[in-house]
This record gives C-alpha cells, sequence and structure tokens, in this order.
C-alpha cells in the first residue's frame, strides 16, 4: 500500500502541490466567512425536560437573559450635578437601537390614584432636569420610600444605585451586540470619568461580549505564540531556517483549512473552537518531527534523496496514520454526545486533523523533493550528544533497573487513586474567569448588594383561567415570595404580587406602610383602578401573568453558587413549593438560565465522561488491528493510562474541580500520547523482523530509532499547550496546564515503562501472532522501489 502511495506521490508531485495550493485557497476564502458567538452555548439536547420547559417558559413570558446592569457604590449620590448627568447618561442609552427598555430610580414611575376617573396615573418620578437641591431632595425621599424599587434598584443600606437596561432579542444574538455594549460603556465611561466614581458591569448581554472579544483577542494571540514557539523548538533541533519555515507553512495551511472547515459547517467562534487552530498547530508539528527526522536518517544511510522520501512514506506513513488516526478519534467521540457544542468541537477537530495528515503527507515528501539535499548541519540532530546520553541512560534503566521503574510507577499510581478521592465536581457561571477578573469582581458586588443575578424562574400554573388574581391565591404566592427569599443565596421575588402591593400603596396615596396586598374589602376597588389604567402596573403584571390569568411567574435572582449547590437548592424549592403549592393542584415549573446552565454543566461532564471511556475503547481497537495482539495492547495502554491517573491525582490535591475543561485534558491527552507508543511499537515490530525475532535486542534498537523523536516532539508538544497558560480564561489555563504534565509524564511513560513491560514479558505478550503482518503493512528496512525509477526522478528533481 505504502510502496505505491509513496510513488504516486512522488510521480505526480507537481499535481499535488497545485491540488493542495487551490484547496488551501478556496478555505481561505471560506474562513473569511467565519462568525463568532454571541449567544449562550445550547448544551442541553432538545429533548431534555429541562429544555423543553425553559423554551415553554420563554415562549409564555419571553427571554430573561437579555438585561445588562451596572452600578455605583456612592453616598453622595444625590448631588445636583451628578443626578442630571446620571439622568442625561439613562436618557443617552435608551436612546441607543437595540435598547427596549431602561430602568433606574431616575427612570422610575409612581402610580396616582385618580378618583375621578377611578383609575391610576403613572407619572415619571424624575424630570428629565432637576432644577435645584430642594427638588431633588423631595423626589429623593419619594423615590426611596417606595419598597417596589429597594432591592432592585438600589440598596440604601450600602449606598448602591443601579441601571438595568433591556436589549432586545435581535440584537442580543447577533454581532450587533458588541457595537451596543461599546456604546454603552462610552456613555458610562463619561460619567465616571467626570465625577471619579467606579461604574461595576455586569448581566449577560455583557458578559458575553466582552468574554467574545476575549476569546477572538486570544485566539489570534495564541495561533502567533504557538507558531513562534514551535519555531523556535524546531530550529534548536533541526538547525534549518529552511525546514522551520516550511514545517510552518505546512501548519500554516491546515491552520487555513480548519478556519475552512469549521466555516463549511456553519460552526462559529467559542472558548472551545477558538482552542482548535493552535491545537492544530502544536499536534500538526509532530507529523513533520517524525517525517523529516526518517527522511535525514535515511539520507544519511545511503546519500539517495529520493529514495529516502520514498522509504519515509513507507515506514512512518503507516504510524503517522495510525497515530493520527487515534488523535482524531480521541476528539471524534465527542460527536456521540448530544451537546451541539461538543459536537460541532468534535467534527471539526478531527476533519481538521485528518487534514493536517494529508498535507503533511503529501507536501513534505513532493516539496523535498525539489529542495537541496540535507546539509551537514541539517542532520547533526540525529547524533545530537546530549539526546543521545538521555537516550543511552533510558536503555540503561529498562535493561538493568526497570523493577525500580516499577516500583515508583507503583507508588505514584497508589498515591493517583488516593488523590482521586479527593477530586470534587462543580461549576460556576463564571468558572473559566480568573479572580482578579473584573467580570468576575463585578459579579461578586452585584451579588452582595442586589442578592445575585442569574435568573431563576418559578411558574405556578393553577389549572384553570382567571385564579392568578383571587386574594387566596395571591397570598400563597405571597407566602413563598417570603419563605424562598429568607435563603441568602435569593433575591426577593418580582411577581404579580409586588405589583399588587405597589398598587394597594398608591390606593393609600403612596403611604409606605401599605405597600402590602389588599383586602377582600379593598380589593375589587383596587382591581377597578388596575384595569382602568392602560400602562404601568396593568403593563407590569402582564410580564408575570400569562393572558388567560391562569399561570403566575415569580422571578428570583440566585447567587452563582455552583453547579453541586444548585442542585441542592433545586431539590429543597421544590420541597418548599409542594408544602404551599401540592403537586396533585398545581403544576410547577422551576427554570431559567441559572437552571439550564447547572444541568448543562452535569450533562456536559457526564457526556465527557462517555466520551473519554469511548476514546480508550476506539483508540485500543485501532491498535488491535494494527498490531494483531489483544496482550500488546494492553500493555501498551498501561504508559498512557498511568499519566492520566496522576494528572487526576494532581486535580484531586490542587482542588481543581471536574469541570468541561478539565475533562476535555483527559480525551485530549490520551489521543495525543498513544501516538509515542505506535511508533515506538511500530519500529519494534521492523527490528523483530530484521534481528530473527530478538527481543532484547529489537527494544534496543527501537528505543535508540524512535526514541528522539519522541523526545522533539514531546517538548514541541510540552511548550505548545503551556502556551495556554497565558489565558485568562481559567479554564483555557487548566487545559494547558494539566494536558503538559500528562504528556510529560507519557513521554516519560513510554520511554522507560513501555520497552521496560516488553522486556519483562517478552513471551507472554510478544507472541508470534504479533509477528505477522498486519492489516495495515510494515515494510523492513531494505524493501526498495526500483532503483532505475529512483535515478530517473532523482534527475528530474
Amino acid at each position: 500500500m505504502w510502496t505505491k502511495t509513496a510513488g504516486v506521490i512522488l510521480r505526480y508531485r507537481m499535481a499535488f502541490i497545485i491540488a493542495v495550493l487551490l484547496c488551501t485557497a478556496f478555505m481561505g476564502f471560506q474562513a473569511r466567512k467565519i462568525q463568532m458567538s454571541y449567544e449562550s452555548a445550547d448544551l442541553l439536547p432538545r429533548t431534555d425536560s429541562a429544555y423543553i420547559d425553559y423554551t415553554r417558559f420563554r415562549e409564555t413570558f419571553g427571554q430573561e437573559g437579555n438585561v445588562m446592569v451596572f452600578a455605583v457604590q456612592d453616598f453622595d449620590f444625590y448631588e445636583l450635578d451628578k443626578l442630571n448627568d446620571w439622568i442625561a447618561m439613562g436618557d443617552s442609552i435608551k436612546a441607543l437601537k437595540g435598547v427596549t427598555a431602561l430602568m433606574d430610580i431616575t427612570h422610575t414611575f409612581n402610580l396616582h390614584k385618580n378618583t375621578e376617573l377611578r383609575k391610576f396615573e403613572v407619572r415619571p418620578i424624575f424630570p428629565r432636569r432637576i432644577a435645584d437641591k430642594r427638588e431633588l431632595d423631595s423626589l429623593a425621599f419619594i423615590a426611596e420610600n417606595l419598597p417596589f424599587y429597594d432591592g432592585l434598584l438600589l440598596n440604601k443600606t450600602s449606598g448602591t444605585y443601579g441601571m438595568m437596561v433591556t436589549v432586545s432579542a435581535e440584537v442580543m444574538n447577533s454581532p450587533k451586540r458588541v457595537q451596543l455594549v461599546e456604546d454603552i460603556l462610552k456613555i458610562t465611561h463619561r460619567f465616571t470619568d467626570k465625577h471619579s466614581v467606579r461604574m461595576h458591569y455586569s448581566g449577560m448581554p455583557y458578559i458575553r461580549v466582552i468574554n467574545a472579544e476575549n476569546i477572538k483577542g486570544e485566539m489570534y494571540m495564541f495561533i502567533a505564540l504557538s507558531l513562534l514557539i514551535t519555531a523556535i523548538i524546531l530550529y534548536l533541533f533541526f538547525r534549518s531556517f529552511r525546514i522551520v519555515g516550511f514545517s510552518v507553512g505546512i501548519i500554516g495551511i491546515s491552520v487555513v483549512w480548519a478556519l475552512g472547515i469549521m466555516a463549511l459547517l456553519e460552526v462559529k467562534i467559542t472558548l472551545l473552537t477558538a482552542m482548535l487552530p493552535p491545537l492544530l498547530i502544536v499536534i500538526g508539528i509532530p507529523n513533520c518531527v517524525y517525517m523529516i527526522n526518517k527522511y535525514h536518517a535515511e539520507y544519511m544511510r545511503h546519500g539517495n534523496k529520493i529514495k529516502a522520501l520514498q522509504r519515509m512514506i513507507q515506514k512512518v506513513g503507516n504510524a503517522s496514520l495510525l497515530s493520527n488516526l487515534t488523535t482524531a478519534a480521541g476528539f471524534a467521540t465527542f460527536t456521540i454526545t448530544s451537546s451541539q457544542i461538543l459536537v460541532d468541537f468534535g467534527w471539526v477537530a478531527f476533519l481538521s486533523i485528518a487534514c493536517v495528515f494529508f498535507i503533511c503527507l503529501i507536501l513534505i515528501p513532493t516539496i523535498f523533493s525539489f529542495l537541496p539535499v540535507p546539509e551537514t548541519k541539517q542532520t547533526k540532530h540525529l547524533n545530537n550528544p546530549f539526546i543521545n546520553k538521555v537516550i543511552d541512560k533510558l536503555i540503561e534503566i529498562v535493561a538493568n533497573r526497570r523493577h525500580t521503574a516499577y516500583y515508583i510507577a507503583s507508588v505514584l499510581v497508589i498515591i493517583g487513586f488516593v488523590g482521586i478521592t479527593l477530586m470534587k465536581t462543580t461549576g460556576y457561571m463564571v468558572d473559566d474567569l480568573k479572580e482578579t477578573d473584573p467580570i468576575r469582581q463585578d459579579l461578586a458586588f452585584f451579588e452582595e448588594n442586589f442578592d445575585g443575578l442569574m435568573p431563576l424562574e418559578i411558574t405556578i400554573d393553577f389549572r384553570k383561567p382567571n385564579r392568578v388574581f383571587q386574594l387566596h391565591n395571591l397570598e400563597k404566592l405571597n407566602r413563598l415570595d417570603k419563605e424562598l427569599s429568607s435563603d441568602p443565596d435569593l433575591s426577593k421575588a418580582l411577581s404579580v404580587v409586588e405589583a399588587a402591593k405597589f398598587a394597594n400603596q398608591a390606593y393609600y396615596n403612596g403611604k409606605a406602610s401599605y405597600y402590602k396586598l389588599p383586602t377582600n374589602m379593598t380589593k375589587n376597588f383596587i382591581m377597578k383602578y388596575v384595569a382602568g389604567s392602560t400602562e404601568g402596573t396593568n403593563e407590569m403584571a402582564k410580564s408575570f401573568v400569562d393572558t388567560a390569568m391562569q399561570k403566575a411567574r415569580l422571578s428570583f435572582r440566585v447567587k452563582d453558587i455552583g453547579t453541586k449547590k444548585m442542585a441542592a437548592k433545586e431539590d429543597s424549592l421544590y420541597k418548599t413549593i409542594d408544602r404551599i403549592f401540592p403537586s396533585d393542584k398545581y403544576d410547577v415549573t422551576v427554570t431559567g438560565s441559572s437552571i439550564i446552565f447547572f444541568k448543562g454543566n452535569q450533562y456536559l461532564i457526564s457526556n465527557l465522561f462517555s466520551s473519554l471511556a469511548l476514546a480508550i475503547i476506539l483508540i485500543a481497537s485501532f491498535m488491535a488491528w494494527m498490531f494483531k495482539s489483544k496482550r500488546m495492547v494492553l500493555i501498551a495502554l498501561v504508559p498512557n493510562v498511568i499519566p492520566q491517573i496522576i494528572t487526576a491525582a494532581i486535580m484531586g490535591y490542587a482542588g481543581i474541580p471536574i469541570k468541561a475543561s478539565t475533562i476535555l485534558v483527559f480525551s485530549v491527552a490520551f489521543g495525543i500520547s498513544v501516538d509515542n507508543t505506535i511508533h515506538y511499537l511500530a519500529k519494534y515490530r521492523q527490528e523483530l523482523q530484521s534481528t530473527g525475532w530478538d527481543i532484547a535486542r529489537s527494544v534496543v534498537l527501537a528505543l535508540k530509532e524512535t526514541g528522539q523523536s519522541m523526545i522533539y516532539t514531546s517538548i514541541i508538544l510540552f511548550f505548545g499547550f503551556g502556551i495556554f497558560c497565558l489565558s485568562s480564561f481559567g479554564g483555557t489555563f487548566a487545559l494547558g496546564l494539566l494536558t503538559s504534565i500528562t504528556l510529560f509524564g507519557a513521554m516519560l511513560a513510554n520511554l522507560i515503562l513501555l520497552p521496560s513491560l516488553l522486556l519483562t514479558m517478552a513471551h507472554s505478550v510478544t507472541q508470534r501472532n504479533f509477528k505477522a503482518e498486519p492489516l495495515l503493512q510494515i515494510y523492513d528496512e531494505e524493501e526498495d522501489i526500483d532503483e532505475d525509477k529512483l535515478e530517473i526522478e532523482s534527475g528530474r528533481a
């Protein structure tokens, strides 16, 4: 197979080069269409009950996660010039396209009872400009004695005053949101700069825009850094700018293809998919290292360039195919999940890694066939004294001290299992942000002063129309609100109950002591006033009651308490609700962005565990297919599983929780680390055939041949993944750190444990069926294509 492949590639090299360049141009054109993701990721499948409940809620009451909030903490808030500027700031924001509503203490209304028309008149509390301090004090007194707004727009105790901006759904889920948020920030910065106060920002529109822009910036930064680091390492290995430039160029083409694939599949850039281009650079470079190393080794052996390229394809192509296949399989397992963000990531990664293999297989031999023969300085890396000393030391350990290696590995595994028991599973809305990130700090500010921001929605279905405004039902809703809002993690609820209390206060001429539910005697009078109103309380009630007046909504805000605590919170919520609204008489739904987030996070983690198990099974099957030996596969898995155990232990001891980004480490690292195992075992088989089944000698020769490439590629992978530690996102940082540790451990295990196990279990593992040719044929050292053809090709080159 590979002899014919080598012949075809070298014979039609110009055609292949032109084809790759044309495809690259097409992919580059498509890559221009790639878009950023500005909406929350669908972690739950559409058939999940929580997703269905949330969809039904939004159909009835509208979208609830489209509010941007900001606030100042200032005990001198009611200064005349400052408050006039605050009012003007709100007016400017309200005039922006995409803002559907704005609410703050100066853009609120009060209800006035019109006894003649028997209706409530809605009047703004503050005018567009306040004339003097006396007027200001009078208006401030009115605003701060309306309990409806306390805890929602202001916190009198801490001197905190907020503004809520509602963004239209059309702008919310489009790139226009970026410009809108930037315009809002410009307006607020003018206010803060003038009055020297700090503004705190939060809300889903703001968080998503800032995160999306940071993701885009980091993607370009990581692409540049990964190219720079791999280029430096390649130069240190090969001492040739030509080889470095060529290798970086090949990987650059692969990145263009990956972006083109994303555009063709209509996959948008998210925190997950933004890591793919730099990941491909790091993963693709080892292909270049293995192939160029083999090319140089073959050329040094006989001095025939075309023959060396042909042998490179024959001997490395098979192992490279399987190693890329196992890496791609590690990512492809994400496609079996029902989480769309993982499915997209899995497909793009799988196709991109497959493209990297074919691009390297085509371009490396074809381009090198046109280049001059390797110079002496370019092949010095084959006899690097330091690397040779390291490999000789490894051989000495394998031959004479392998039992010590077993003891050390056993101790590490035991310590690892203890560490695994300490692992914790949790996730936070801003989990990927560092503690020092302004978004995380501002979220803590709002949780402290306004009892959280994440929406938690409770819907009570009374099963019959016109039941919501019955006084005994309002009293039940009020009781539920009081019981739940006593929880320190929950705010008080916005609901039709608050609207009824506001109306009752207005009926008694604004006296704060009457901010409570009306009595049986006054309820009907108040409802007539409400019915006569065309805006204000009547409109407010519509936001919390369906048109049939059968379903009532209680809108809470919950702190970012983590998925584990949130799961317990949901159970306690249902128990409390069931005491007041028994399930046999009422239909109750608990939903909202907070519920969707924690359930989606749990679903994501369980799916990632499943994909990890499938990746191990799939990769083991590929290896069994290649080597035709079940026992050999079990031995091959040992040096790749032990580093995973150690990494999991590090997470347990260091308190790094199990979440989407950290679970991802294991699938990615396993798929990559097994590449070294495949290359070593492929060479081990070749040496068995050439040494007449001398196991000890084959183990040593295979280690000498592949050890250098294993060390080189592992160094590249270690530093390549290490660049993710520069990320401002905690999840990306953890992915980079843990993957680097895992791959470094896998390198040591493959260099020491794998050959040691082959020697210790020589006759029980290396059975005769391992000697038989696998389905993917491996050629011995002396098999070549026709010498005359080689000379002709060489002449053409």
